[in-house]
């Protein structure tokens, strides 16, 4: 069974963070750690009673396409109505169109909750969540009095609707054309990886579509942005008629078996209705405002999987009877395997990595927090460079992570985790897919150099490791094993300082070779980070370890030691793969390969 991880969600928001800082602003001045712990509870409540008894269920059968649209798979209909009259899709929107107003960070834990419960059903008001941000920032007074209410309130949902068969990654080859007519568009082409492109939960869905008008330069420069309406909605509000929308197919897939992923047919008849979201020539800019978000909140996704398979592993190992461990007396009969020093190794890996994983995507959500509601405008700018720098590690390291940790939940089970009726199989494959959404990893690093070391030249993660070093050195710390930590982390901060200037030489005169270690690079970021912000909570864990918590304090502190003594050596390797590898990969012609 599912345990959502409230208190460790709260260390990391109340300890770590000091996250209830936040109530000095203006807008967030009803903040307060209560309210979080009140709605990461409920919020746990629903993972663990509504969506964690249909995740089996959900992979088992699947979401079924029938010629009158997609069947989601049984009990999703129920789970969805409740989610909806829990007021969840409220959380983190707008007030102006009847969302509730909290941080960032809070909506980011809630959800994690939800994707480790059941990823295929979160993925639905994820990208909702996102559609509607992007036109509540871009769209017309008149578009966002049309939809936003009702896709804040989970009446209708979202999507993004981007790739195309034959672009795949690379947006400038859409072809799918939009042809003036009046007030709006006729749009006539097909999209494919439409994730909740089609359901049974809503009587709209509101698909944000990229497309090329007629006459349009080829290339980016040449897409907009469009809402096609499944059903079109009147001025009024109602509904009208059925767009020349059509589901084609359902993707047999990996894994998120109960998350349609749809083939979509726009203009089979006379062309689907479109209205341009902003000015033309602008929606890739505008995209990337869901695609941003959408990278933080699967980020997440990412180590929520890996936690939920770090559970089940953990569950098995207690009560799995395997042979005599030696650190057990002589002459003892077998015990549970937990015992055995691997598979506690194994356990500790999945652990380390899990809450080192998690502590970053909230530090780079809060900085996001503190851009949008910070009083001082060089704090707000700093927060929201740091929090863009941060983006991709989160994404990409975040969503590796979650694979292999799933990965070894599978082999803590020895035989039986390749079994799909133990259900650490199912973990495995839906998370699958992390590494791969919204940019794979490769293209996060891509972006990591480009858009946010190349901008800047290095300034925002110049500013990072050295507020990191800063907060370290400052620790009052008595406990060998925090100290340890302190140590190793201070160590790795190094090796990334030393590394990111080798790639910023690389990026000043070869780009390519940059480019050849540029995963090495994300990866490096993310060990090192987490090694930091595991180093922190290891200190702060220090004050608690006297106290009726003792056993979950002290738990922190050998987490953080395992970590820095197992985990973080890796950045040592992965360093030395930045500053020398390349040349490895760029002297090497394609057709050697």
């Amino acid at each position: 069974m599912y345990r959502a991880p409230v208190r460790d969600v709260r260390f990391v928001l109340e300890e770590l963070l000091g996250a209830q800082s936040l109530n000095a602003c203006p807008k967030l001045a009803e903040y307060s750690n209560e309210l979080a712990q009140s709605v990461l509870e409920e919020a746990a409540r629903f993972a663990q009673t509504v969506l964690e008894p249909l995740n089996r269920p959900g992979d088992t059968a699947g979401a079924r396409w029938t010629e009158q649209g997609v069947v989601t798979a049984p009990g999703f209909r129920e789970a969805y109505r409740r989610f909806v009259e829990g007021g969840w899709p409220e959380l983190g929107a707008d007030p102006e169109y009847g969302g509730q107003r909290v941080p960032r960070v809070l909506a980011i834990a809630a959800a994690e909750f939800w994707a480790s419960a059941n990823l295929a059903f979160k993925l639905g008001p994820m990208l909702t969540h996102g559609a509607a941000h992007a036109l509540a920032l871009c769209g017309s007074a008149a578009q966002k009095q049309l939809y936003l209410r009702r896709m804040v309130r989970g009446d209708w949902t979202g999507t993004m609707v981007l790739t195309e068969a034959q672009a795949g990654s690379d947006l400038g080859q859409v072809r799918t054309r939009a042809t003036p007519e009046a007030d709006h568009y006729r749009l006539f082409g097909q999209k494919i990886f439409i994730t909740w492109g089609d359901h049974d939960l809503t009587e709209n869905t509101i698909h944000m579509v990229l497309a090329r008008i007629d006459g349009a330069p080829p290339g980016v420069k040449g897409i907009s942005l469009f809402i096609v309406p499944k059903v079109l909605v009147n001025d009024d509000g109602s509904l009208g008629a059925r767009n020349d929308v059509r589901c084609l197919s359902i993707e047999h897939k990996l894994g998120i078996h109960a998350s349609p992923t749809c083939v979509l047919a726009f203009g089979e008849r006379s062309g689907a209705v479109g209205y341009l979201v902003g000015e033309p020539g602008r929606g890739l800019e505008y995209m990337f405002i869901m695609m941003n978000s959408a990278r933080l909140s699967v980020g997440s996704e990412g180590y929520a999987v890996g936690e939920r398979a770090f559970q089940r592993a953990l569950d098995w190992a207690r009560t799995r009877v395997q042979g005599r461990p030696p650190v057990l007396s002589p002459g003892g009969g077998p015990a549970p395997i937990i015992n055995h020093p691997d598979v506690k190794r194994m356990l500790l890996m999945m652990k380390s990595q899990t809450e080192a994983a998690r502590a970053l995507t909230f530090y780079a959500a809060w900085q996001f927090d503190l851009a949008e509601y910070g009083t001082d405008q060089p704090g707000r700018a700093a927060a929201r460079a740091r929090g863009e720098l941060l983006t991709p590690i989160v994404k990409g390291w975040c969503t590796e992570i979650g694979n292999e940790v799933s990965a070894i939940g599978v082999q803590v089970h020895g035989g039986m985790g390749f079994i799909e009726e133990t259900g650490a199989a199912q973990y495995m494959r839906d998370v699958r897919i992390t590494t791969i959404y919204e940019g794979t990893t490769g293209i996060q690093s891509n972006d990591l150099l480009g858009r946010k070391l190349g901008k800047d030249h290095g300034a925002a993660m110049a500013a990072l490791l050295a507020d990191a070093r800063r907060e370290l050195e400052a620790l009052p710390i008595t406990d060998a094993a925090a100290e340890a930590a302190r140590r190793a982390a201070l160590e790795a901060l190094e090796r990334l300082a030393h590394a990111t200037q080798a790639l910023l030489r690389a990026l000043a005169t070869r780009t390519d070779l940059a480019l050849a270690v540029s995963v090495p690079y994300l990866k490096l970021c993310g060990y090192v980070l987490g090694g930091w912000l595991l180093a922190r909570s290891a200190a702060l864990a220090q004050a608690g370890t006297a106290g009726a918590e003792r056993d979950f304090y002290r738990a922190k502190i050998r987490t953080a030691a395992f970590y820095a003594a197992q985990v973080l050596p890796l950045s040592g390797a992965l360093a030395q793969v930045v500053e020398n590898g390349a040349v490895s990969v760029t002297d090497t012609d394609a057709a050697l390969i």
